[in-house]
């Protein structure tokens, strides 16, 4: 089973971000207090206590003191088993990985994923990232110092006003440093952050679909020359060291999801906590959970997996389609599976439907052209 923990607080808002986070730490450790209170109102949600994974996510889980993760961990191990071989990732910024912090978190986690974006100095800047185009690059080589071999960056592709040299130049250096894991993604403009409201003014253009392609391109290319597997449409990896945990949702595993905003999947279930730190603090002191439950319909089930299987490299499971649907999904879906054959979108290999690499351009397209109804 799964772990994810929230921890929503950044030293500042990223201009593009629309997750869940607050910048005063003023609630920090009354946040952690809840955390720790809502993993053992919540210590009977998955099918089995034992957990592969544990992934701390945010905001900027590498706020965290030593006191703060230390009392977050003691609580996942009373009332969890964690496997010998569990991956344990937390989400770092850059300015936080001192060698001091790093030396910490290695007693706790044992896998860092590094929010660099670019290594471009004037575009961490414009984006009001918190660190610098230096620190990006020391963070990553001690972090390798610390003995965090296991380590995956992430890069922001598709930036108006940015041409092509730089993002080969963000590719080049990410490819020296030596990482086992790239995460990579398209700009988004979200109506609630400063870009959003910067092309409602009209101060920033839309965001260029032609670009975001041919750096998608230039991206897969540099990674799978160098011998990164692309096993998700943002996601590369050195052969079998692939994100566990973020693996398990695109494979419809069950994991729990702690803290403000975070979501659970148990099979046939969503549950959603609450995205105010407030409310959410208040709600578990009473002992309350600050939820709301979506039980799921087949219709819904069979439309998350495709949404979620079609991303990664070994596509959908027709055989598990069909357990979902209760029907034979390939003949029920035949004209649309037929349609997207056509476009050269999609493939059948045996039991698999995958994306074709000039489909990966297209994913939630083709998902939707084969959803079912309710």
């Amino acid at each position: 089973m799964h772990l994810y923990l929230h921890i929503p607080f950044c030293k500042q808002a990223c201009h593009y971000c629309d997750f869940h986070f607050s910048t005063s730490l003023s609630q920090k450790s009354a946040l952690v207090d809840a955390l720790c209170a809502e993993l053992i109102l919540q210590k009977d949600y998955l099918p089995s206590n034992q957990l592969e994974t544990v992934y701390f996510g945010g905001g900027t889980p590498s706020l965290l003191s030593e006191s703060e993760l230390a009392q977050i961990s003691e609580t996942i191990h009373a009332y969890f088993t964690i496997s010998p071989s569990a991956e344990i990732t937390l989400e770092a910024n850059p300015d936080d990985l001192t060698v001091e912090k790093l030396t910490m978190l290695r007693r706790y986690v044992n896998r860092l994923s590094i929010g660099i974006q670019t290594f471009d100095e004037a575009t961490l800047r414009w984006m009001n990232r918190a660190h610098t185009a230096t620190e990006a690059e020391v963070c990553v080589n001690r972090a390798h110092e610390a003995g965090f071999d296991n380590m995956s960056v992430d890069l922001i592709y598709g930036i108006p006003n940015r041409d092509d040299s730089m993002w080969q130049a963000d590719l080049q250096k990410t490819l020296a440093l030596g990482v086992p894991h790239i995460s990579a993604y398209a700009l988004t403009i979200e109506p609630d952050t400063a870009f959003g409201r910067w092309q409602q003014k009209g101060k920033l253009p839309p965001a260029d679909e032609a670009l975001a392609a041919s750096q998608f391109e230039t991206l897969t290319n540099a990674l799978t020359t160098a011998g990164y597997e692309h096993y998700e449409i943002s996601n590369f990896a050195k052969p079998g060291l692939y994100a566990r945990h973020n693996t398990a949702y695109w494979q419809r595993r069950s994991y729990l999801g702690i803290g403000p905003s975070a979501h659970s999947y148990n099979g046939h279930s969503r549950q959603y906590n609450i995205a105010n730190n407030a409310r959410y603090i208040a709600d578990i002191k009473h002992g309350k959970l600050p939820a709301t439950v979506e039980e799921l319909t087949v219709a819904d089930q069979v439309n998350e997996y495709l949404l979620t299987g079609l991303r990664t490299q070994w596509g959908c499971s027709l055989n598990e389609l069909n357990v979902l649907y209760s029907a034979d999904f390939a003949q029920k879906q035949t004209n649309d599976l037929l349609s997207m054959y056509k476009t050269g979108w999609l493939v059948r290999e045996g039991d698999r439907l995958r994306l074709t690499e000039s489909g990966k351009l297209f994913a939630d397209r083709v998902a939707a052209t084969l959803f079912v109804d309710q």
